[in-house]
C-alpha cells in the first residue's frame, strides 16, 4: 500500500484559496494525497463562492472549514508532509514549528474575496484564482513524490509556484 501524503494549505483567514486548495487536493490526489486548510487568524467561515467553485469542479464541500492553524500544531494532529502558504500575508508570518519538518513553499495568489463589484466580478475573481491552483495542484499531484528525498520535494514544489 503506497503512502497517503498530507498537504496543509495556509492562508491567513482560511475561507476562500486555501480552502478551494484542499477541496481541490482531495479530489485529484485520489487518495495519494490528503488536502487540509487553515489560517493564522481564520475568519470562522468559508466564502461561498469558494464552495460554489468546488462544487461546480464536483469536489466535497460538507466538511469544509474555516480552522486555526494550531489545530494541525498539536501532537496528535496528522503529520504533514507538506505545509504551502498561498497567500503573502501568511508567507509573511510566523508560522508554528511543524512536527517532522515537511517540505514548504509558498503559491501566492490574489485574494478573490477583496473583489469588488457585483455578484458575477466576485464570481469572476473566484473563477480566476481557481483555476491556478488547480493548475498547481495538477503539477503536485503528478509529482513522483514518493521518490524525491525532502529538499528535491521542496525544490519542486518551490517551482510549482512559479509556473
Amino acid at each position: 500500500m503506497s503512502k497517503t501524503y498530507n498537504v496543509l494549505f495556509l492562508c491567513t483567514a482560511n475561507s476562500a484559496r486555501s480552502i478551494m486548495a484542499e477541496g481541490l487536493l482531495n479530489k485529484l490526489g485520489q487518495g495519494r494525497f490528503r488536502g487540509f486548510s487553515a489560517g493564522s487568524h481564520p475568519g470562522g467561515k468559508v466564502n461561498p463562492f469558494a464552495i460554489e467553485m468546488l462544487q461546480r469542479a464536483q469536489c466535497p464541500v460538507n466538511e469544509l472549514r474555516s480552522k486555526d492553524w494550531d489545530e494541525f500544531a498539536n501532537p496528535d494532529s496528522p503529520k504533514m508532509d507538506i505545509i504551502i502558504t498561498v497567500c503573502d500575508n501568511a508567507a509573511g508570518e510566523v508560522c508554528p514549528v511543524w512536527p517532522g519538518h515537511p517540505a514548504t513553499a509558498h503559491w501566492g495568489y490574489p485574494d478573490p474575496a477583496a473583489a469588488e463589484g457585483d455578484d458575477n466580478a466576485k464570481r469572476d475573481a473566484f473563477a480566476h484564482v481557481f483555476e491556478q491552483i488547480r493548475f498547481r495542484i495538477q503539477m503536485l499531484v503528478n509529482l513522483p513524490v514518493d521518490k524525491l528525498d525532502h529538499l528535491a520535494l521542496s525544490t519542486e514544489l518551490k517551482s510549482i509556484a512559479k509556473a
